[in-house]
């Protein structure tokens, strides 16, 4: 029955009693909207901060008991700020530029690296460990730029850093040999990486260039 009929409109039955003022019921569920509670982001990476400093403690403790001093702490501390850095440090900040994010993360990891060869008194870091690290720094942000400003040619930016990552096995063995002095005849296992990667980040930008092989990938595979 519509708003208003107070009887049955095929049969003439009175449903309810006219005299009688229809009251207007509890609705089944609440008015407004529900909303889940919102979860506070800056509570929840203040108890992880404090999850990453109970290792640091109790190494501390541990350390000084056992030697005396700090012996082998370091090497916790140091482990423990790469993993904050990388996985915690960038949410307290609502937008962080990735680039600076990713340059504060070697730059702990450069810091620890010379802690580690400081530590161990040997002198690997400045022709192995830093640019080593240094290159792989700068793989990395170029290819996070081309990501960003080469919109729609993402496979030409993976290409690209294949290649470039190809080259990045050769200078690993080479920086090697120039660490542990060896004499540098050839290279004996970066080849096989090399060869791999620049197969494969050549592909990639042939298929990114031709555009009918691209399109017909495509379809192939339901991209």
């Amino acid at each position: 029955m519509s708003e208003g009929q107070k009887v049955c409109p095929i049969c003439q039955t009175r449903v309810y009693h006219p005299d009688f003022l229809r009251s207007d019921a509890l609705p089944t569920y609440p008015q407004k909207p529900f909303k889940a509670d919102e979860i506070n982001i800056r509570g929840l990476l203040f108890v992880v901060t404090l999850l990453h400093l109970i290792p640091i403690i109790f190494a501390l403790i541990l350390d000084l008991n056992l030697n005396g001093a700090f012996d082998w702490t370091g090497y916790v501390v140091g482990s423990v700020l790469l993993i904050y850095t990388a996985a915690v440090f960038p949410w307290w900040f609502k937008r962080i530029n990735p680039v600076v994010a990713v340059s504060l993360e070697f730059l702990v990891l450069e810091v620890f690296l010379w802690y580690i060869n400081y530590t161990l008194g040997q002198g690997w870091f400045f022709t192995l460990a830093f640019p080593v690290a240094a290159i792989a720094y700068l793989i990395t942000v170029g290819m996070m730029l081309g990501f960003k400003y080469l919109k729609g040619r993402g496979l030409l930016v993976m290409g690209g850093g294949f290649l470039l990552m190809g080259v990045f096995t050769l200078l690993i063995e080479f920086f090697m040999h120039l660490t542990l002095e060896v004499a540098h005849t050839g290279y004996a296992w970066s080849w096989y990486p090399m060869v791999f990667l620049a197969i494969l980040g050549i592909g990639l930008i042939v298929i990114e260039l031709v555009k009918p092989f691209k399109e017909s990938l495509r379809k192939m595979f339901f991209l």
